[in-house]
């Protein structure tokens, strides 16, 4: 189980179901990363994310890497790394393409603050 305010490495479709399941039950706003290994922009925005995360306790933030959960990156269109979706409630509320630090933080910022008004 892995502590609040921190990046949740998803490693299986049984637990990305849990996490989805948990963000849906608890209405937070859930922010995916998916990345792989070979991808030099997801290195480069993985330790920007982390902090974002720290900072952020109120949104649940996951790291899928696509070669390991293959099913789950086609499940939900994603093409390019890094991409980030954005879900509420188990749907997709936006989508970041590519390791942009400002639109990340504008897109977190927007939805998080959504929720903390519902």
């Amino acid at each position: 189980m892995a502590a609040e305010n921190e990046v949740i490495g998803v490693h299986s479709v049984e637990s990305w179901k849990e996490q989805i399941q948990k963000g849906t039950e608890s209405k937070k706003l859930i922010v995916v990363d998916f990345t792989a290994s070979w991808c030099g922009p997801c290195r480069f925005i993985a330790p920007i994310l982390a902090e974002i995360a720290k900072k952020t306790p109120e949104v649940i933030f996951l790291k899928v890497d696509i070669d390991e959960l293959k099913s789950v990156a086609e499940e939900w269109s994603v093409e390019a790394m890094p991409t980030f979706l954005f879900l509420k409630e188990g749907k997709e509320v936006d989508k970041v393409v590519g390791a942009k630090k400002e639109e990340l933080q504008l897109a977190i910022t927007k939805h998080a603050t959504a929720v903390a008004t519902a």
